[in-house]
């Protein structure tokens, strides 16, 4: 069910957002303006900030973004329209807004900034000239329609640039207001419309997880499970704030997995779909538990982590090296089995 809203957003919606790849050749009639229009007057990458989108016409036309991670040029974006969760990389370099990669139902939170995609979907390009023009790979024609457009959202009125992307079945048409960024997007396909605009902007604030954590009973030889909402500013490391937050015991029922200076050196979901954790020495050398209760301290991390990642699979390693206990021997490419 997932796959399938997933594709209806990617579709349907913003099809500006989520579009193919694209050819580099702009028209030469593009009409000049008297002042000089720059890309990043209309597309400020802000941090700790997330946009709210009313929609109509189709049940995921509304959604909010909230900016992950930012460098210099690049920004990415979470996009939520409550059926499905997309990361989107954008950068801003030479003139050119760009649509670098998509990742459909990214639930955890990964800094994806330098993955490499074929995408390279030029969303606005300089001069911000009404009449310039460049052409999709699937013949789909972006053209600057407006520079100076009345447009109205529940949030406020604007004044913005126009875009119009069309087709020989459909067309969108997108607005971006100055020191805002996008406003609204207008799909129109046939007889039908839908409609995402800017319905508020929310500064200093956090993305917000509820993540379950995995501890072992002290009382008997099963694991707890402890839901917490772990919140994220823009550029926050993942594992550094997951780490802290395991260390955390809320509950009596649970015995403490992460030693006091344990730390998480690496976290990632790999290609293969399994998760690789690294830890430091100092969960081996202060762990100081039997082989059961140890059992039950690595099956904890391989469900906290697995369960975040939607794998089955958790590959753990100390310093790098193979997990080597008094009771435990990893061998090289062997996991732990999330349950």
């Amino acid at each position: 069910m997932k796959k399938i809203i997933s594709l209806i957003c990617m579709v349907l919606i913003l099809p500006s957002f989520f579009g193919c790849e694209v050819n580099n050749g702009n028209s030469n009639k593009a009409t000049p303006v008297p002042q000089s229009l720059e890309i990043k007057d209309y597309f400020p990458i802000k941090v700790n900030t997330r946009y709210v989108y009313e929609g109509t016409g189709n049940e995921y036309a509304s959604f909010n973004i909230f900016n992950d991670y930012t460098s210099d040029t690049k920004v990415q974006q979470r996009v939520d329209n409550g059926g499905t969760i997309m990361a989107k990389v954008v950068e801003l370099k030479d003139g050119k807004l760009t649509r670098l990669f998509s990742r459909g139902e990214a639930y955890y939170r990964e800094n994806l900034l330098e993955n490499k995609g074929d995408e390279d979907e030029i969303l606005l390009m300089e001069p911000l000239a009404k009449g310039n023009t460049w052409t999709l790979k699937d013949s789909r024609i972006r053209t600057i329609t407006g520079i100076s457009v009345d447009v109205t959202t529940p949030l406020a009125k604007y004044n913005a640039i126009e875009i119009t992307t069309e087709s020989q079945k459909d067309k969108t048409i997108d607005y971006y207001a100055k020191n805002v960024g996008l406003v609204k997007s207008v799909f129109i396909s046939g007889g039908n419309e839908i409609t995402s605009s800017l319905s508020k902007i929310e500064e200093n604030v956090s993305f917000t997880q509820k993540i379950n954590f995995y501890y072992p009973n002290p009382n008997n030889d099963k694991l707890n499970s402890t839901s917490k909402d772990i919140s994220f500013k823009t550029n926050d490391i993942t594992r550094k704030v997951l780490e802290v937050a395991y260390k955390e015991i809320v509950n009596n029922n649970n015995s403490k997995v992460f030693t006091t200076n344990t730390k998480i050196n690496s976290l990632y979901l790999n290609k293969d779909n399994m998760v690789y954790i690294d830890l430091n020495s100092a969960f081996s050398t202060e762990l100081n538990a039997g082989a059961l209760y140890e059992g039950l301290i690595l099956q904890s991390i391989a469900n906290t982590f697995g369960h975040y990642y939607n794998s089955q699979r958790v590959v753990l390693t100390i310093d790098n090296n193979l997990y080597q206990s008094g009771h435990i021997a990893m061998e090289k490419g062997q996991f732990i089995k999330v349950n």
